[in-house]
């Protein structure tokens, strides 16, 4: 940031729309002649199609003698013309008197947030949280920030995490307040904070996280200050709470670039501390020799598979694929065997990565369902890679989709992401063979509908031709027809009673 910035003021004007104030402290003459005129001509746009709700919410506000204004994350979007339906507003007044001005002009209200000072609500189809200036920070030895109100735009801009978040528009006069040159950062694509990074970064730890987040979200360079500050500061992520520590990580995962966020982290050390499985993969050589280590082929299968997203049926971004592509080897550091030879093995990684990964994922408070899913297509992740040259049977074939269940979508992703040969002729036969494979998969699905494997006969049917009740023996002969079913597929109902009677008849309770 240059040492002696400019104030340049502008009224920009939109034909048959009233004038917009805007005062903006940015860099040199240079930068503002740079990004000013495309950032104002999309901000304008943005600002027009909100102004009916921010005029009317901020003339109520200056009527109660209070300001408001459109601030952080709402004022970079709108300048990098992404703005959507949430709006983020700061004001002077407490939560109490925000919440009486909103009573009766939203269409609905909600107050969880009062004692962090925000309150929200809907107004003609926008989410609307407005916030009491704030001037918090974290106590060195506490999980939770201190809530502390300021009393003026100038304290709460300099508390928030980067420049690029610490820009205002005072409503309802549109006045746009920039005092640390954010603009010219976000023309720039670089991620500083307001004041020193160690003093933002003491103030709330996770901030180190958020700069990886939005490298990764938006593509910019994290300045080499805040790098270094990060690097210095890693181990105070440590009093964070695991579920905000969580919610970023996902952020960096469903962001476009991830690599890059998770770089971050890794190279400043704080992914040692919420995520210690990744960085321990670059002490692990790829067996195959297709990349300098196992961290390197981690980050290329997860590209890949984001690459692949579009197959399934949410089309993506999808959390489960991307956790499971990230932490597929992260046993292999556990299982590293050196071979005669100069060889390495990493002979059942598959089992111990999704042990290793369950455990980290229930650290971190994902929640259950997520937690299943990424352990179980860990677990699953090298079974293709039995399939060879297609020579599975279609028993093998049934327990592969049995085996998988709901994921088996996710699994295709994965077992097709994580070929990442340079070897040409070899990836064709890799993807050839999957082709049949999930060719024989649908084939068979449409012929036995495969996703709802079952034996032929139920509970109740077994019990009345073996004269049994309720009881063990129901299960055994029920897993018996279950093996049966996937090794010989459909079969008459005849030819199924008659093997559940001959295995019935090996059964010592047979003749008791």
């Amino acid at each position: 940031m240059p040492s002696h910035p400019v104030l340049l003021r502008k009224r920009l004007g939109s034909r048959g729309c009233r004038p917009l104030g805007w005062s903006v402290v940015i860099g040199t003459k240079e930068a503002a002649d740079h990004v000013l005129s495309k950032a104002q001509r999309q901000a304008v746009r943005q600002l027009l199609r909100i102004a009916p709700v921010a005029d009317e919410l901020g003339a109520r506000f200056q009527a109660a003698g209070h300001e408001l204004a459109l601030v952080g994350g709402s004022v970079r979007d709108a300048l990098l013309d992404r703005l959507g339906q949430d709006l983020d507003f700061t004001t002077s007044a407490r939560p109490e008197e925000t919440k009486r001005l909103l009573n009766g002009w939203v269409d609905s209200l909600w107050d969880v947030g009062q004692k962090f000072g925000t309150i929200g609500g809907t107004k003609d189809g926008f989410q609307i949280e407005i916030t009491t200036y704030r001037a918090d920070s974290y106590d060195p030895t506490s999980r939770k920030p201190a809530v502390a109100y300021g009393e003026s735009i100038a304290e709460d801009l300099v508390r928030r995490d980067f420049t690029i978040n610490a820009m205002a528009v005072l409503l309802p006069g549109r006045e746009f307040v920039d005092p640390h040159g954010g603009l010219a950062d976000l023309g720039r694509r670089v991620i500083r904070t307001p004041g020193t990074p160690e003093q933002s970064f003491s103030d709330d730890p996770l901030r180190m996280m958020r700069a990886a987040r939005f490298a990764s979200q938006l593509g910019f360079e994290v300045a080499p200050e805040v790098v270094a500050a990060m690097t210095g500061m890693a181990g105070r992520i440590d009093i964070v709470s695991a579920e905000r520590v969580r919610d970023e990580l996902t952020k960096v995962l469903l962001s476009p670039a991830p690599r890059t966020g998770l770089t971050l982290l890794v190279d400043t050390g704080i992914a040692d501390r919420v995520l210690p499985e990744l960085p321990a993969l670059r002490l692990e050589i790829d067996e195959h020799h297709r990349h300098k280590d196992v961290y390197e082929h981690s980050l290329t299968v997860l590209e890949q598979a984001i690459e692949l997203e579009p197959r399934l049926p949410g089309g993506g971004p999808d959390l489960v694929i991307r956790l499971a592509a990230l932490l597929h080897d992260i046993g292999k550091p556990r299982t590293r065997k050196f071979e005669p030879g100069g060889g390495v093995s990493f002979h059942h990684h598959d089992v111990v990565g999704a042990k290793l990964a369950r455990k980290r994922l229930t650290a971190l408070r994902f929640p259950s369902a997520v937690i299943d899913s990424v352990a179980q297509l860990i677990q699953l992740h090298l079974r293709f890679h039995g399939y060879g040259g297609g020579e599975w049977t279609d028993s093998a074939v049934r327990r592969y989709v049995r085996d998988a269940g709901a994921e088996v979508e996710r699994l295709h992703v994965l077992t097709r992401a994580d070929s990442t040969t340079r070897n040409r002729r070899k990836a064709l036969a890799l993807q050839q063979s999957y082709d049949n494979l999930e060719d024989r998969i649908s084939r068979l699905a449409e012929e036995e509908e495969l996703a709802s494997i079952r034996p032929d006969l139920d509970g109740n049917q077994i019990m009345g031709i073996l004269g049994i009740g309720p009881g063990p023996l129901v299960g055994r002969a029920y897993h018996h027809l279950l093996e049966l079913r996937l090794d010989r597929g459909v079969l008459p109902e005849d030819e199924v009673r008659a093997e559940l009677l001959r295995w019935w008849s090996e059964q010592p309770e047979s003749s008791a």
